[in-house]
């Protein structure tokens, strides 16, 4: 008889140990759905989990109201998980597919599981209470459940996401409370009577049709949400451990996208990648050196290229996925020229802000061509501070140019940019350009030998004769250069400086005027 409770107590907490793992992979999949449709990640992610806890704390005071038959309910409750866990994905973007706001599912989602999951400690618990005394069931039950949840954030960030993405991770999550719902059925068995025993099995082979049936309509049914949501056809998709890179064909163009948002489009990219590179590639007397930070799809690469004094070029890129797209797709190949492949540039798969703290070469040029200051963690890569690192392994007469979202729809981002490289010591010269599918875009240039006003002469001064270009030429340099007065900045608005300890960039993006863009 003891063995037996021994065994019922620690196949109870092997299940707890199960849906701890669950339960985490649970969160981190709705708060990973909540950046992808929603945006902002610092946000989704904090919201997620607090409503998550939340509503596992509701849970738990629920679960105080069952006093009978507790293992299975239990059981119930772990069927239940199965199927909604599974199904997260493929109900969110669905929905998304016929204009639903996502927002209502994921949040739902993330209710009602959290209160399933709220309910399953206390019920093991009380489970648990006939085979060990109280100290010593609540701190092993809370130790397996606490295991379980560390091996599932393990799971989620080195295999879930990266290899098995949002289509299949959800499945696996799912199946996980349906084995656990079969472990404690079985173990249950002789107890339960004929009419539950009936219901379960029936409950257990739907399930097991349910999921089967997902894993096999799921991967269509996520690429016609991604395609409604795109508009365009989907030719490309892939969840990397850092972000969604989709890559759409409209007739013969072509859109890449990064966790929903514009990189580039073959209708008009050079109206972009050249500003971004020829203008400083061709005001540096000699350039040898180029960083470029970003610009994982290689066209900022492309235009780099165009001069016979480059003697190496090194672009960081944190995501392998996007680089290596970059270096095989046959869209960016033929985009790009191939010149991730050329033998003269070197290709790191690192956070650009650790890469300039590590960085011990100078270089003449460097280019940062990374996405919007949309996150914290993004604004990081927009701030004093890392401007500073780039200021350092600057050479002398060394120059400077990042992306700065759009003067217009985003006038305080735009002008905190630049005076956070200000503060970091370059002159600087704000540049822009209609691009057809961005809209207005902008730039901010810096120099560290030239004054603001020479630098800008030189710019406004620079022929492209030599330079194969298909739309920039000196005209355009005045036109790029030349801004009206701040209509955009409110009066008396105060611009503050882009540190890491006082992240405001992000949150200057975020009010921005988008709903006009």
């Amino acid at each position: 008889m003891q063995l037996t409770h021994k065994i019922r107590s620690n196949i109870l907490k092997i299940a707890l140990f199960a849906t701890g793992l669950s339960g985490i992979v649970a969160e981190y999949i709705l708060s990973t759905l909540a950046t992808y449709f929603l945006g902002n990640s610092v946000f989704q992610w904090t919201m997620i989990v607090s409503i998550m806890l939340f509503s596992m704390g509701l849970g738990s005071r629920i679960s105080k109201y069952f006093e009978r038959n507790l293992l299975q309910k239990f059981i119930t409750i772990e069927f239940f998980l199965s199927i909604l866990a599974a199904y997260v994905s493929l109900l969110t973007y669905t929905t998304s597919a016929f204009g639903i706001y996502t927002g209502l599912v994921i949040y739902g989602l993330s209710i009602i599981i959290g209160l399933l999951i709220g309910m399953e400690i206390p019920l093991v618990i009380r489970l648990n209470d006939a085979f060990e005394e109280l100290r010593i069931n609540v701190s092993s039950i809370l130790e397996k459940d606490y295991y379980g949840s560390l091996l599932g954030g393990v799971f989620f960030a080195f295999v879930g996401l990266p290899y098995l993405g949002l289509t299949y991770t959800p499945f696996i999550l799912g199946t996980i409370n349906f084995l656990v719902a079969l472990l404690l059925f079985f173990m249950l068995w002789k107890h339960i009577e004929t009419n539950v025993k009936r219901k379960f099995t029936a409950f257990a082979c739907a399930i097991t049709l349910a999921l089967l049936g997902g894993v096999i309509v799921s991967k269509p049914l996520i690429s016609f949400g991604e395609e409604r949501r795109y508009t365009d056809r989907v030719v490309y998709t892939e969840q990397s451990k850092y972000q969604k890179i989709v890559l759409t064909r409209n007739k013969n163009d072509y859109w890449l996208f990064i966790n929903g948002n514009q990189q580039l489009s073959t209708v008009d990219e050079e109206m972009y990648h050249e500003p971004l590179v020829l203008p400083l590639m061709s005001l540096h007397r000699y350039p040898k050196n180029i960083l470029v930070l970003g610009g994982g799809d290689g066209c900022a690469v492309r235009e780099i290229l165009k001069y016979p004094s480059v003697e190496e070029v090194v672009l960081v890129d944190l995501d392998p996925a996007m680089t290596d797209l970059g270096k095989t797709h046959p869209v960016l190949l033929e985009l790009n020229e191939g010149v991730l492949n050329d033998s003269l540039v070197q290709v790191i798969n690192e956070d650009a802000f650790s890469f300039m703290e590590r960085s011990k070469q100078y270089f003449d040029v460097i280019i940062i061509d990374l996405p919007d200051p949309k996150t914290v963690e993004l604004g990081r890569l927009y701030s004093f501070e890392f401007y500073k690192l780039c200021y350092k392994q600057l050479r002398p007469d060394g120059l400077i140019i990042t992306q700065a979202t759009s003067p217009y729809y985003a006038s305080r981002a735009f002008k905190c940019i630049e005076i956070s490289m200000q503060e970091a010591g370059f002159s600087t010269v704000p540049m822009h350009n209609q691009v057809l599918t961005l809209g207005e875009w902008g730039w901010i240039a810096g120099s560290k030998a030239l004054s603001a006003e020479a630098f800008k002469r030189a710019l406004q001064s620079l022929h492209f004769d030599e330079i194969e270009t298909k739309w920039l030429n000196h005209d355009a340099m005045t036109l790029m250069t030349s801004f009206g007065k701040d209509v955009f900045l409110d009066a008396g608005t105060e611009v503050e400086v882009n540190k890491i300890h006082n992240p405001v960039l992000y949150q200057y993006y975020r009010k921005g005027k988008w709903e006009l863009y």
